[in-house]
């Protein structure tokens, strides 16, 4: 596009385009953040965020339960661990393994935690990565738990968008940027290679090859240890959603797995577990978007399709996620969104179903596996808009005895004061399109409660009942009412939402979203003057849409780390694997593309509402040129803008800047809805 005058803003690093960032963010700190209410709200923010009461959520890995803990005194974390015994005190004994801000002084670094993979079975090395300021691009480093340093000449891969994962002790899997040809469209490895110790990476042996046109999130092979079921795995993402499976041979070659590309692929032990994106006839039957099927994998790779069905929608159902242990799945399913937990078991007769016993019966419930390999031991995690989350320990086995309370966290704001209810709005379609409301206890419906509406619609991600302490601090508390809209491009009723809003449907989420602001108006809960919407990447798509579509609906718009400009997005960074989603604005999908670019929408002659933009410098996902030229072509009017310059794509690298960041936005739109 070369008649946009903004385009330089897309040099991140480019002094002049810094400087123009640095100028906006002094005007910005200059409005928002010089006033003595501004540091309480950010240092309250602060103060719950690093709490020594929040929950340390662990993973178990041998006998030990790991940890990242950040806090004021450690803002990039301790990687810490403890055992279970310990763990269910209300004071563990930790064992600090890596303290990231001393290797961040010893090293002269700004690192980030990544993860961490582990050598199984039990051993003491593992591979963590490490980003810089919290890009998506990292480092990968061997370390040695036991001895708590880095390993002396181990694997250590250079900064990039890849990974490492082990094979074997002297060999990993190796998934990186090697320059030129190396990578696809969308800016992801797209080779594979086995690297043995000591050998230089570039001539590491390559062991699967994905074209250089694709536009996936890249390639993660992996080595299933499982005792007695020890393979090799790989899955190629063609897309930012669809996959091919591949199972490696007795001589290493990766074959391929005929599963259908939509359909989410998952091997536990004997078992292959398909959960369908897409109708899908096999075996005489014919199974609908949202199903979940399971064979046994040798039966189906020697050519049989008898499928049990685990799972099949309803209107109001859909599957959320699926978790495996020794013996058991465990799905979570939504109904009409609120959280349900069954446990399915294989036996003689087929798959046994029945509810996980004594899980709170809470907006959102959500299971992880303790070790899948040797237990049927569940991690249970319960909340809502208003009630803290606490920590379980269950068990799947049927005649279990009941989950284990571990931890729960401390109510962090004053939640006694508002009530959570869910409603439905009507889309343009006649859609139903349903909404939670967490209200002041006794709210007048004189429209005029200041409200903050909060939406994402895309990718098949749902938006669930979940405690925000932030939010119930900065906003509820000061008795603010707050609105979640879960609109099509979501996953809250399965793939057939999602593939609703799909590239020339995109527009349905819009539609979806302004309905739901027009619900709150009609219903008398606000009025345009008092309501704000905020949104985050996607989600920063969806409120550029509602600044620039439907700004006689709202008083205050939040746009953080946002694609606005559609005509160039697949040009920028990871854009490239969103064209599943949007479309390609190179072809004639640019005829409806455009009409959901908010940086196209702009019309410098039209009235928008107060605007705030936020992102981070750091950023390799979605390019803060987007929030930088939406900026620009703002200034004119009433608008902010503030660009971290750590965070990568979540906006902020510790507690601190995320406290900066979140009260930036709360005191914004406290200030325009609620004078």
């Amino acid at each position: 596009m070369h008649d946009d005058p903004h385009l330089w803003l897309e040099d991140i690093d480019d002094p002049a385009a810094l400087d123009w960032v640095r100028a906006q963010n002094a005007l910005t700190e200059a409005e928002l953040a010089g006033t003595a209410e501004f540091a309480r709200l950010e240092d309250e923010l602060a103060a719950i965020y690093d709490s020594a009461e929040k929950i340390p959520f662990v993973a178990k890995r041998g006998d030990w339960y790991y940890n990242l803990w950040r806090d004021a005194d450690h803002p990039r974390g301790l990687w810490r661990r403890t055992t279970l015994d310990e763990y269910r005190k209300a004071e563990p004994a930790w064992e600090t393994v890596l303290d990231l801000d001393d290797l961040n002084r010893a090293e002269g670094e700004n690192w980030v935690w990544h993860g961490v993979e582990f050598l199984r079975p039990e051993s003491p090395r593992c591979l963590i990565a490490l980003s810089r300021g919290g890009s998506d691009a990292d480092v990968t480093r061997e370390f040695d738990v036991d001895a708590r340093a880095f390993v002396d000449g181990g694997f250590e891969r250079p900064e990039a968008k890849g990974h490492l994962t082990w094979i074997d002790e002297d060999t990993v899997y190796l998934v990186t940027d090697l320059g030129p040809g190396s990578v696809n469209r969308a800016g992801y490895a797209r080779t594979a290679r086995r690297w043995r110790r000591g050998a230089p990476m570039a001539e590491a042996e390559v062991a699967f090859e994905g074209p250089e046109d694709n536009v996936g999130y890249g390639i993660y092979p992996h080595r299933d240890r499982t005792p007695g079921f020890e393979r090799d795995l790989l899955v190629h993402y063609l897309d930012s959603r669809d996959t091919a499976l591949y199972l490696a041979d007795a001589d290493g070659a990766f074959c391929r797995v005929e599963v259908p590309d939509s359909a989410s692929k998952l091997v536990h032990r004997e078992w292959l577990l398909i959960e369908l994106r897409e109708p899908w006839t096999v075996g005489g039957a014919t199974h609908p978007a949202g199903a979940l099927l399971a064979a046994r994998l040798d039966d189906y790779l020697a050519g049989a399709r008898d499928l049990a069905v685990l799972f099949a929608p309803t209107d109001t159902t859909a599957l959320s996620d699926i978790t495996v242990t020794r013996h058991h799945v465990v799905l979570t399913v939504l109904d009409d969104v609120k959280s349900a937990i069954a446990v399915l078991t294989p036996g003689d007769d087929g798959w046994e179903r029945r509810p996980l016993a004594g899980v709170p019966s809470l907006g959102t419930v959500e299971v992880g596996a303790v070790d899948d390999e040797t237990s049927d031991a569940l991690w249970v995690i319960a909340t809502d808009f208003l009630t803290p989350s606490t920590l379980l320990l269950a068990d799947a086995s049927a005649g279990a005895a009941p989950p284990e309370a571990l931890k729960a966290e401390p109510a962090f704001f004053d939640a006694d004061t508002h009530v959570a209810e869910q409603r439905f709005a009507t889309s343009d379609d006649g859609t139903r399109v349903p909404y939670f409301l967490v209200r002041p206890r006794g709210q007048e419906s004189d429209g005029d409660n200041p409200t903050l509406l909060y939406g994402y619609g895309g990718f098949e991600i749902s938006l669930t009942p979940a405690y925000a302490p932030g939010v119930g601090k900065g906003w509820l508390e000061r008795g603010g009412t707050y609105a979640v809209a879960n609109i099509r491009g979501g996953g809250e009723y399965g793939p057939r939402w999602h593939q609703a809003a799909l590239r020339e449907n995109r527009h349905r989420a819009y539609e979806d979203f302004a309905a739901v602001a027009r619900d709150l108006i009609a219903r008398g809960v606000t009025s345009p003057s008092r309501l704000g919407v905020r949104g985050g990447s996607n989600g920063g798509l969806l409120t550029g849409n509602m600044l620039t579509r439907y700004p006689e609906l709202f008083g205050a718009v939040v746009i953080q780390v946002p694609l606005l400009d559609m005509r160039r997005y697949s040009h920028l960074l990871a854009g490239a694997s969103w064209m599943d989603e949007y479309g390609d604005p190179d072809t004639d999908d640019w005829d409806f593309i455009q009409t959901f670019s908010p940086y196209h929408l702009f019309d410098p002659a039209r009235e928008y509402p107060p605007t705030l933009l936020l992102t981070s410098t750091r950023d390799d996902r979605v390019h803060p040129g987007h929030a930088r030229k939406m900026m620009a072509k703002l200034a004119s009017g009433p608008a902010w803008y503030y660009e971290n310059i750590e965070g990568g794509h979540g906006g902020a690298a510790d507690n601190r800047q995320r406290a900066h960041m979140d009260a930036l936005y709360l005191e914004f739109l406290w200030r325009h809805l609620a004078s």
